[in-house]
């Protein structure tokens, strides 16, 4: 889609609203919450809706094929895994250097360890596909605890080659598990999905697909926003997790379990407190300043400002961002310090569940 040109009315980026919840088919269904994009700051409206039966929530209506190209650009790296855009979009669309230290680079290597650390007491596995790898960070950290583990990587991104040049993967398979689970067919003792499920347009489809993937008696390791956590509800839109538009689905964990029963899996650990991010209060501050900030340019307004008044802008908008450093600091540290009484309390922001597919599955 053409950037340089406002969005043509971002209704034609949606498909038709849908009228029951895609996971029990429940009509019951309740708006949970109405945002625009608070990063990017791209036009539109976007509604998560929740069911009052499954507490499944998601987006309704959702993003077209033609929307989700829209929304996924813009960056200026379009060679960037989600996981890695994810950090480079938040950097830059939110004011770089103010903004980096709510990346939570050296936590998330952490918290990768600790999932593979939680795996490896039920498994040493000889093979792993980490599913939407991007650059392949994950495998990378892993390997740290798994050094004698054949580490693949799977994802629809370009970045994937650059992890595979780096060593990080052995094989890349390029494209989406759903189209390629039957080519890989019982050939992995573990695979992963961290922080991928949310923003699949049908999370069931992806749980078969790696059904289909794993050997009998390998093991699933999936991480997800905790649409059941305190600070959701009280953060509303500016909880980052929403990550609007981008994320389409938001899996309670109960459903989750009973899924992968279902499907022949028996879950062995879930955790809703390790996996926790502690970023929450920092990256609303960011948000907010974020919206309350005008923008210097965007390349879907109709007519750019000249180059005196952009540089003022721009001139204006870091200035600003710096300025707010302390502030953010100030949440940052906030969350630091208050993630131990947090993820005590229902405030945690991720669950972890490890599965294991039954021999008999």
């Amino acid at each position: 889609m053409d950037l340089a040109r406002p969005a043509p009315g971002t209704g034609a980026l949606h498909e038709p609203r849908r009228d029951d919840c895609p996971w029990c088919g429940s009509p019951r269904l309740r708006v949970r919450l109405r945002t625009a994009d608070l990063i990017q700051r791209k036009p539109g409206s976007f509604t998560l809706e929740r069911c009052a039966d499954c507490a499944h929530t998601f987006q309704n209506p959702r993003l077209s094929a033609e929307g989700l190209d829209f929304y996924r650009q813009g960056s200026g790296r379009q060679d960037l895994g989600h996981r890695d855009f994810w950090r480079q979009d938040l950097c830059r669309g939110l004011g770089g250097g103010a903004t980096a230290l709510l990346t939570r680079a050296g936590a998330g290597r952490a918290r990768s360890l600790a999932g593979v650390r939680a795996l490896s007491r039920f498994d040493e596995p000889e093979s792993w596909l980490d599913v939407g790898t991007g650059r392949a960070r994950f495998p990378a950290a892993a390997k740290d605890v798994l050094p004698y583990t054949a580490f693949d990587g799977l994802d629809s991104d370009p970045a994937l080659a650059e992890g595979a040049r780096r060593g990080r993967i052995e094989e890349a398979h390029r494209g989406r598990l759903t189209d390629l689970a039957g080519n890989l067919a019982g050939r992995y003792d573990a695979l992963s999905m961290i922080h991928y499920l949310q923003r699949r347009p049908d999370p069931r489809a992806e749980l078969r697909a790696a059904a289909t993937a794993l050997r009998p008696g390998g093991h699933l390791l999936i991480e997800a926003p905790d649409p059941e956590s305190r600070s959701a509800r009280l953060l509303g839109k500016w909880w980052a997790s929403y990550r609007q538009p981008r994320h389409a689905h938001f899996v309670p964990l109960v459903n989750l379990c009973r899924e992968l029963d279902e499907l022949g899996f028996t879950v062995v650990d879930v955790d809703r407190r390790a996996p926790h991010v502690p970023s929450d209060l920092g990256a609303a501050c960011a948000l907010l300043l974020n919206r309350l900030l005008p923008e210097a340019d965007a390349p879907w307004r109709a007519e750019p400002p000249s180059r005196s008044r952009l540089t003022l802008r721009r001139t204006a908008w870091w200035a600003a961002w710096w300025a707010a450093t302390p502030l953010l600091a100030l949440a940052y540290a906030a969350d630091v310090l208050l993630a131990p009484l947090l993820t005590r309390t229902g405030f945690a922001n991720a669950y972890r569940v490890i599965a294991r597919r039954e021999r008999d599955a």
